[in-house]
Order: structure tokens, then sequence, then C-alpha cells
């Protein structure tokens, strides 16, 4: 996490009324030189001034696609900082990503570090030796350029969680490069690793979440934590893994239980949940989708029907009021707090603070990826976009 300093007294001490006047009075003073892209786990105070609203890719791709057709210098993203790195490395050099707070990481993303990578990527090949395994690893978009340059160099693609099966059967048959005879493919999943074992199991892979379910049987998946030498895995386990996951998870998802599905069930309500929750929520529930599914499938819900979803609370409540004007009742899957924490720290202060200073002629907060970083994360963006090249909403399936 990066240190962002404390703003002025005035910025505090405002009121959100008062804050939100100043950043419309800034956005009207900069006019097309200033975008403002929000994400859907952000505060409403928030994202009430956004020019787009989206997913971290989709906001990613309408910057680089919007910012030349308005001349916009300035993109301020009101997410978080993998996000803003996205953001950079997907538009051209004069334009500046600036996140409002740089201390709002993602700790799903801060769970995969580059020298832990690079450790896990030696020893997986020492341990599978001569053997004819090629290693093809996969980042989610909920990661580090650091990584994402990693993956890219390495042969391997990103992945949101609408398109991650797809990517999977890409890499399955060789990525971007045929398999040789009698050569097959190992996936190195990171960094969510909840994601990863959700996809390998659309694919019809045994996960070591079945495998110990059913007391027995060979596991097709296999936890990589990179705390523990050689991943916490014996040779043999890495040689007979088809999906190595990455010990990583998104802390809002992981608060949704099994038990919160059997209670809402009781209530006779539908359940659809993000893949980033564990397999044994969405094994159980209705329906598991991205983001964007969960919207597009709230959006086109009956009237009179009852929903409980499972994913960040800001979506949830904005959701819910909106799908309470057509008659269908929506609530959150878990009563506890599943709150984007490091999203909540972009707030209209941070926002008014940026605004003041570009206005007065001075970028603050900055993201920049090195150029080499840039490149080689690049290379990992565009073949996954070449594979799923439009917006889809896609689900996994749920058996």
């Amino acid at each position: 996490m990066l240190w962002q300093p404390s703003l002025p007294e005035r910025y505090l001490k405002a009121s959100e009324d008062e804050l939100a006047l100043v950043i419309t009075a800034r956005k009207a003073e900069l006019g097309s030189k200033l975008l403002i892209l929000g994400h859907h786990y952000q505060q409403n105070e928030v994202i009430r001034h956004a020019d787009f609203i989206g997913d971290s890719l989709k906001l990613s791709q309408l910057a680089a696609a919007e910012a030349p057709k308005r001349g916009a210098k300035f993109i301020v993203f009101c997410g978080v900082h993998f996000m803003a790195e996205t953001a950079d490395i997907l538009t051209s050099d004069d334009v500046d990503v600036i996140l409002p707070d740089l201390s709002a990481g993602c700790s799903m993303a801060d769970m995969a570090g580059y020298e832990d990578t690079v450790d896990a990527w030696q020893a997986i090949h020492a341990a599978i030796g001569a053997k004819k395994q090629r290693v093809i690893p996969i980042t989610y978009v909920n990661s580090t350029a650091a990584i994402k340059a990693f993956v890219g160099q390495h042969g391997g693609a990103c992945c949101t969680s609408s398109n991650a099966k797809r990517v999977f059967e890409w890499a399955l048959h060789g990525g971007d490069i045929p398999l040789a005879k009698g050569e097959t493919v190992k996936i190195l999943f990171l960094p969510d690793q909840h994601l990863g074992r959700n996809t390998a199991k659309s694919h019809g892979f045994i996960t070591e979440v079945d495998a110990a379910a059913k007391n027995g049987g060979i596991a097709e998946t296999a936890l990589w934590n990179p705390k523990l030498e050689s991943g916490g895995l014996k040779p043999a386990q890495i040689c007979n893994a088809k999906v190595l996951l990455w010990a990583g998870h998104c802390s809002v998802h992981k608060l949704f239980r099994p038990e919160h599905v059997a209670a809402a069930r009781k209530e006779r309500r539908t359940v659809i949940v993000h893949p980033e929750c564990a397999q044994e929520v969405v094994d159980v529930a209705d329906l598991a989708g991205s983001t964007e599914y969960i919207i597009d499938t709230i959006g086109s819900a009956v009237p009179g029907s009852n929903w409980a979803v499972g994913t960040e609370v800001h979506l949830v409540n904005r959701l819910a009021i909106s799908a309470a004007n057509r008659g269908v009742n929506v609530c959150i899957l878990s009563e506890c707090q599943c709150l984007c924490t490091t999203m909540y720290r972009i707030d209209q202060a941070h926002m008014a603070w940026c605004l003041d200073q570009l206005a007065a002629g001075k970028v603050v907060n900055r993201v920049s990826v090195h150029a080499d970083a840039k490149r080689l994360a690049k290379l990992a963006l565009d073949r996954m976009l070449r594979l799923v090249p439009a917006r889809g909403s896609a689900a996994l399936a749920i058996d």
C-alpha cells in the first residue's frame, strides 16, 4: 500500500455538500480535459460525479477510447491502485491517470508479489524437470502491473470474471503456441484462488475441495501458498496438478458462506453470487457470474421476484433501490459489512483536493507504470482482448 499524505484541514472540515460543490465547480472549470471514472463498489457520494461507471477493465477500456475523443488529459480513477495502473497501461502517454487516495489498494492484488511469483515459477519448473509440461500463467485483472507484466512476458494472459472460462480454454490449448506432440499444459492462476477454482471446476476439473469432500480421489487443482517452500506442495502434487491456484482471495467475497445461501433459500430468494466467492458458496448458489452479469440479471428480473446477492454492499444497495422501483426485491446475501474498505478510502474530500490541484496546474497522485512493465503487461491484456473483444456478461455454469 502506498502512503497518502494527510489532506489540508479545509477538506477534512468541509461538509459533503460543500465538497460536492467544489468538485462540480472544478469539473466545469477543467471541462473536456477531465474524465472521472467510478467503480461499481464506490460510495454514492463519489459515484455521482463519475462520467462513466463500471468494473475495472471496462472503465480502463472506456478511458482509452474516450480520452482521445474528448481531448482528455487527466483521468481521475475512483477505484483502487491496480485499476489506475490498468488505465495507465491502456491509455496514451500524454494522459495522466490519478488515484484520489494513494492508500486505496487491493489486498487481493497485493497477495501476489512479483518476487514470490518468480520464485514460484522457478520452483514449478524445477519440479516438472524434463516432463513435457508447459506452464501458462493467467492473471485476474485484479493484479498489479508487475504481475501482469510477468504473465505477459511468459506467454500468458489476463482474464476477467466474465471471460476466465474462455481464457482457460485458450491456455489449455497451448495459448499462442500450438502444443507439441505429447505436451500438456499446466495453468498457474493468480492471484484469486476462488475465481481460479470455480473456473477450473466449470471446465470439469476435480478440485481439491471436491476431492476432500469425497474423502479421496485425485485432485486436478492444487493451492500454491507463496509463504511456504515450494508453495507447500510436494513435487508429485505440482506435477499432477493441471491448475495451480495462488493462495489469494477477495476480502469482501470471502465473507459469504454456504449457510447464508441456506438462510436465503428459507426466505424463498434466488441467490446470485460473484465467482470470487468460495467454491462451497458458488456450488450451492442458483447463479454465479461477473459484476456485469449480476447487474444485467437483476435488471431483467421479473416483478415480484426475490433475490439475495453475494457481492459488495454499495453495489447491492444501488441494485436494490433500482429494482424496488420495478417491484423486484433485492437484499445482500449476508448481513455482515461486506464492504471494500480500501475502495471506501476514495471520498469527496480527496476528489476535491485532487481537482483543486489540477485546476491550479499541478498533477498529484499520478499512477504511472514503467515503460518496460507497461509493454509486457499490455501483451497479457491484448491476448485476452483478442480472445474476447466484446464486453460480455457470461456467467459460470453451475451444475
